[in-house]
């Protein structure tokens, strides 16, 4: 075979190949998933930061007492049963140490077991009830959008997504979840430029659980890692607010992906 017919051959091939990395003709170029610096103070020019100063001090004006205050309750308080006498305790040979250092251990990691799943269980109980409540209770802003605030949207028996996604974030602080761990966030889709509101709890401080209040975005309690369409791009509660950015140091993975245009 001639050289330089191989030479020609090869060189068509790649060119070939470099126009559809470009995107020019049957294939784009897509990213795969990134990680992200979640907690990045905000710059002074940020746009979302005044829209965000401006719901933290309508949320805090608000006394929380009476927006969580329980429902009267009518029925009489359960009557305690009286104490039994307790079984004669017969106590057992004492344990040596190597196996009380055993058992201890199998206890430790049981109870942390234990109480992990009790936590995951009591955050998707609360994703899957805010996303029923959604189908009924969802209201459009219409053509001006507002962030209301938990009282306001009880007030209105329902909101749009920043309205029912403040269900989720009061009520995982409410049932005994950590301030720094739970965070309302905006999140984005590059695809058609849609913004949407979810919560965020960081179980791993790297890659959270996402609460999505209507469904959207997405149903369960998927990880953000798992929903590469969609760009958290602020975290705030009543009090912070952050910046979310991928990770100066990862090099982005490229992925050829057919385009059927």
């Amino acid at each position: 075979m001639d050289p330089r017919s191989e030479r020609e051959r090869f060189s068509a091939l790649a060119a070939c190949l470099l126009a559809c990395l470009l995107g020019v003709g049957c294939a784009g170029v897509t990213q795969g998933p990134l990680r992200y610096s979640y907690f990045t103070q905000p710059d002074p020019s940020d746009q979302w930061s005044p829209k965000i100063a401006g719901w933290q001090r309508r949320e805090r004006a608000v006394d929380p007492a009476p927006v969580l205050a329980p429902a009267p309750v009518s029925e009489p308080a359960p009557t305690v049963p009286e104490p039994q006498p307790s079984l004669l305790y017969v106590s057992e040979p004492e344990a040596s140490e190597p196996e009380k250092a055993e058992v201890g251990q199998d206890l430790r990691a049981k109870y942390f077991a234990f109480r992990m799943e009790q936590k995951r269980a009591t955050a998707r109980s609360v994703a899957s009830w805010t996303q029923s409540q959604s189908l009924e209770h969802y209201v459009d802003d219409g053509p001006v959008d507002h962030w209301a605030t938990l009282e306001e949207t009880l007030m209105n028996n329902g909101d749009d997504c920043d309205g029912l996604e403040l269900l989720t974030f009061n009520a995982l602080r409410g049932l005994g979840f950590e301030a720094s761990e739970v965070f309302r966030a905006i999140v984005y889709r590059s695809s058609d430029g849609q913004h949407h509101m979810v919560t965020l709890w960081f179980e791993d401080p790297s890659d959270p659980w996402v609460i999505d209040p209507t469904g959207a975005m997405t149903l369960g309690m998927p990880r953000m890692s798992e929903l590469p369409e969609w760009v958290p791009i602020k975290l705030f509660t009543d009090t912070t607010e952050y910046t979310v950015s991928p990770e100066a140091t990862q090099a982005p993975s490229l992925t050829v992906v057919a385009d059927n245009r």
